[in-house]
């Protein structure tokens, strides 16, 4: 059975808070944010590189979410109009508890560190084409984990295409 949740149009730091952090430019000119203590991993390698990512619309169907044991993984928005991010707990046996998933409609000025472990969807633009620099740490073998999950379906919030 498909389950739906509606996106959420307005992203809240504090809702995203147990599943890592926003990524945002500083308030004054001069300033800087640093997200250095979400970054490393014992043994592991920092790993660069730029993903260009086909668009989509909603609703969108999510069947398939991932996570990183091991490292952090960093998503900044090069060339992106709006993204969809989804996020769910972990389950007492650490697989992903689909019930708790949340999901956020973001602006491509803003972007996001996945915390080490955490359950999430594979990136989705909306509106165009997108590209994303990703940072993260690569080294340990199962540092890839995917599992299928029950579909949900990602809804448009109330005034959204």
């Amino acid at each position: 059975m498909t389950r739906g949740l509606v996106v959420g149009t307005a992203p809240s730091a504090d809702a995203f808070a147990p599943f890592g952090t926003f990524i945002d430019k500083p308030a004054e000119p001069g300033q800087r944010r640093f997200y250095s203590q979400w970054l490393g991993g014992e043994a592991l390698e920092a790993v660069f590189h730029v993903n260009n990512v086909s668009p989509v619309s909603l609703p969108v169907m999510l069947t398939k979410l991932e996570r990183h044991p091991h490292a952090a993984q960093c998503f900044v928005p090069l060339d992106v109009e709006r993204y969809l991010v989804a996020v769910a707990p972990s389950a007492p046996d650490g697989s992903p508890d689909p019930q708790g998933l949340i999901s956020f409609l973001l602006p491509g000025s803003v972007g996001i560190v996945y915390a080490r472990g955490v359950w999430h969807a594979g990136a989705s633009v909306l509106d165009r084409v997108g590209a994303f620099a990703v940072l993260m740490w690569r080294g340990a073998n199962d540092d890839d984990v995917m599992v299928d999950i029950e579909p949900v379906q990602l809804l448009a919030g109330a005034g959204e295409p």
